[in-house]
């Protein structure tokens, strides 16, 4: 408690004064609420006993079972012939094989590829085709060894959630918390404008993510360009507690001064995932970021988010955040989405790496916070010290993978997002497809053409002999159908360019003018 305490008041001091002078500057510490003074031991936050998003239901394929990690544990999401998804541990009890490498059968069954064995949306054993005789088997599936691991899971507002605990009572404590969903699209769906879902593996941990959209003050300057501009907006604003520190119930923040025509923009972190970003305007509408961290293994977690716009009091759509809030074809969303995430990427990465192996993990000793834009990145660490077992409780090995210092590995769109989601993979299949098209059609005009300025030669020969061929202009049609072959081979080209996006987007803030 002390050291924590020591620490604000040092290191972590905040500056109110937004034009202190050269000889005196005023600096106070963070609001009580930032701070842990009860004498008595806080209730811990249970990692272990919450809803989080894993997927999206529309982005998956349901023919076939989806390898996932949640909290250091390797999971498998399935789905069954009526439609419900499931979790499960991602073995088979028999010889541990990953059930996710098997099959959903045509009866809605999950199969073991390694043996056959079956089980059903409860976890139990269906069929051992090995068994001696048939009563064999149905001693041997008896017995609860035979089972599959199955965690809680259910589908909310498009999104599968699982808790991932297991327990006797998992089902009956899963069933009294409600997960962290977006109220507005059940309250307000008459106003309510729901951009798409987006989903992405991010190569850091669920806290630098949290302590990333709990910082307002880098957006003007890491997105210099989408969303505003780093030499006129990096302005002084102060936080202001708006819910104060809870263990289950996080806290919130709002910014002041609000820019002209705004009300409120309020930064609102729900353990264990969910971070909402609300934008209210004066006239009634909002801008709402939901966005979800799911803690998967050390030094990686998924994030899941979208962009909800609530229209104002006459009916109109307010601005969401740059051009992200177009309507647009969903994979189109998702094509330009690292556009954004990969501005932050390349910081997170990296921090995250130097706090961990330079500074042993201690990061309220460690940083330099003079300023109160971070007090809610300040409060945030404040209460995964004091409030959740200082982190996060791994299911596997706690070291960090080591840091990735190729930037085309860093920048990997298509195993962090591209090849688990069903409508890029279509959406990159038809631009191949039109690709393929543009060439073959390219190179058919430019035949065509040659075919037919050689005919025209022929005929021009025989009509007059003694005229030379080198001085005769090629006819209409071949420049015609040139134009046409350098059209379709420089649209074939651009494809081939845009289709890298479902591959990889590397960035440099260096060119970013």
């Amino acid at each position: 408690m002390s050291a924590i305490v020591k620490t604000v008041t040092t290191q972590n001091r905040l500056s109110l004064d937004p034009k202190p002078t050269s000889s005196q500057s005023v600096e106070v510490t963070p609001s009580v609420a930032d701070v842990e003074t009860s004498p008595t031991a806080p209730e811990q936050f249970q990692w272990t006993q919450q809803w989080y998003p894993v997927a999206v239901v529309e982005f998956l394929d349901p023919k076939s079972p989806h390898a996932i990690q949640l909290l250091g544990k390797e999971l498998v999401m399935w789905r069954d012939q009526l439609g419900e998804w499931h979790c499960f541990e991602n073995r088979c009890p028999h010889r541990l094989a990953p059930l996710s490498e098997g099959r959903v059968e045509v009866d809605g069954t999950l199969m073991c590829a390694y043996h056959a064995w079956r089980f059903d949306a409860e976890g139990h054993c269906l069929d051992i085709p090995q068994s001696l005789d048939l009563d064999t088997a149905k001693q041997h599936r008896a017995n609860p060894r035979s089972c599959a691991i199955a965690y809680p899971t259910q589908v909310r507002q498009g999104l599968i959630w699982v808790w991932p605990d297991h327990s006797e009572t998992s089902q009956s404590l899963s069933q009294e918390r409600s997960p962290r969903i977006i109220p507005e699209l059940e309250e307000l769906s008459d106003r309510v404008v729901k951009r798409y879902w987006y989903v992405r593996d991010l190569p850091y941990g669920w806290d630098f993510f949290m302590e990333n959209v709990a910082d307002p003050a880098h957006v003007p300057v890491s997105h210099h360009g989408i969303v505003g501009n780093r030499y006129r907006d990096a302005n002084y604003f102060t936080m202001n507690t708006v819910r104060k520190m809870s263990t289950q119930e996080g806290f919130a923040f709002d910014i002041h001064p609000v820019p002209s025509g705004v009300k409120q923009t309020l930064h609102d972190f729900q353990p264990p995932c969910h971070m909402r970003v609300v934008t209210t305007y004066k006239n009634g509408g909002q801008m709402i970021l939901a966005l979800y961290a799911s803690p998967t293994r050390p030094g990686w977690c998924r994030h899941i988010g979208c962009q909800v716009l609530v229209k104002d009091t006459q009916g109109k759509i307010p601005p969401g955040l740059g051009f992200f809030a177009w309507p647009m074809p969903v994979w189109l969303g998702h094509v330009l989405s690292p556009l954004f995430l990969h501005q932050d990427l390349v910081f997170l990465h990296y921090q995250e790496q130097r706090i961990e192996y330079q500074e042993q993990g201690n990061w309220l000793e460690t940083v330099y916070t003079p300023n109160p834009q971070d007090k809610m990145v300040i409060t945030l660490r404040q209460w995964l010290k004091t409030r959740a077992g200082k982190g996060i409780p791994w299911q596997c090995d706690t070291q960090l993978p080591p840091s990735q210092t190729e930037k085309e590995k860093l920048f990997d769109v298509w195993h962090t997002h591209t090849k688990d989601c069903q409508v890029c993979r279509q959406a990159l299949n038809r631009i191949q497809q039109l690709k393929r098209v543009a060439y073959i059609g390219a190179v058919v005009c430019f035949g065509l053409g040659i075919m037919l300025d050689a005919r025209s030669q022929a005929l021009h020969a025989i009509a007059t002999p003694d005229t030379s061929l080198l001085l005769m202009v090629p006819p209409p049609e071949f420049w015609e159908l040139w134009l046409c072959s350098v059209v379709l081979a420089a649209g074939g080209y651009l494809l081939q360019r845009f289709s890298r996006l479902f591959y990889v987007y590397e960035f440099d803030h260096a060119h970013n003018d």
